[in-house]
């Protein structure tokens, strides 16, 4: 059902099923599935696919032949009911595709707020992404991967299924994540990506102020630099973390997984 406002292309399908909101465009050729709830304001370009259970708040903008809440890519789907959850604000562009979950998965896949999912993306079942992330062109994520706030990965990355990037991390072009990527850390492009510092500028133009940045560079340090093993290096930041919130983020975030640690 359409909302007065909207403006539905005559060559579009919109299943009788789906809620569309006030203010939506749908442009020529797009398919809306049944069980789609489209939010106020957004805009959909033509080519498009949506399939549901899928919801997607206000404001988008979703550009051409973008294929959103796709079956799951799993053998082991059988046809449950999952879901796609996408926030308001978003810039998808063309042929950016992302999968509902799983259901032995959670169910759900979910992204934030304010992202910009540049051509060609994929995000798989049940990930969750964040708010105010940058994907660039041909970023991948696997299944159950997990994004942190403000996150930024560069072009042609792929990230292993289940790892986790913690927020204000920058992922450099080509990098191949296999493990976890903590908060505030650049990420460099080798065969495998490996840690080359924290995502310094990033932060300064978040308004991280110096005495954020020196704790967190002092955390990545015991981390990273000082020759310490995990234990050591944990019980150092847990010192450094009596004095900093970012470096107490930092801390929950390496207690808190189950992938091995990107070192």
């Amino acid at each position: 059902m359409a909302s007065a406002g909207s403006h539905i292309h005559p060559t579009a399908l919109v299943d009788t099923s789906a809620t569309i909101g006030s203010g939506v465009t749908i442009a020529a050729f797009t398919v809306i599935g049944a069980d789609v709830t489209i939010g106020d304001g957004t805009t959909v370009g033509p080519h498009c696919t949506i399939a549901g259970p899928a919801t997607i708040g206000r404001d988008n903008r979703i550009h051409g032949f973008s294929a959103i809440g796709g079956d799951p890519q799993d053998k082991k789907y059988a046809g449950e009911r999952t879901q796609l959850i996408i926030g308001d604000g978003n810039t998808i562009r063309e042929f950016v595709t992302i999968n509902r979950g799983t259901g032995n998965g959670g169910g759900t896949t979910r992204i934030g707020d304010d992202n910009w999912l540049l051509a060609y993306v994929h995000i798989a079942h049940d990930c969750t992404v964040g708010s105010h992330c940058v994907f660039s062109n041909n970023a991948t994520l696997a299944g159950h991967v997990e994004i942190g706030d403000y996150v930024i990965l560069s072009g042609f990355v792929g990230v292993h299924q289940f790892c986790r990037i913690g927020a204000h991390a920058f992922i450099g072009m080509g990098a191949l994540v296999s493990g976890d990527v903590p908060p505030f850390v650049l990420v460099a492009q080798e065969r495998y990506g490996r840690p080359r510092g924290i995502n310094t500028e990033g932060l300064k133009r978040r308004g991280f102020d110096g005495d954020r940045v020196a704790a967190i560079k002092r955390a990545y340090r015991a981390l990273y630099v000082s020759g310490n093993n995990l234990a050591e290096s944990r019980e150092q930041i847990a010192r450094l973390a009596q004095e900093s919130d970012d470096v107490r983020a930092l801390l929950a975030f390496l207690d808190s997984g189950e992938r091995p640690l990107l070192r």
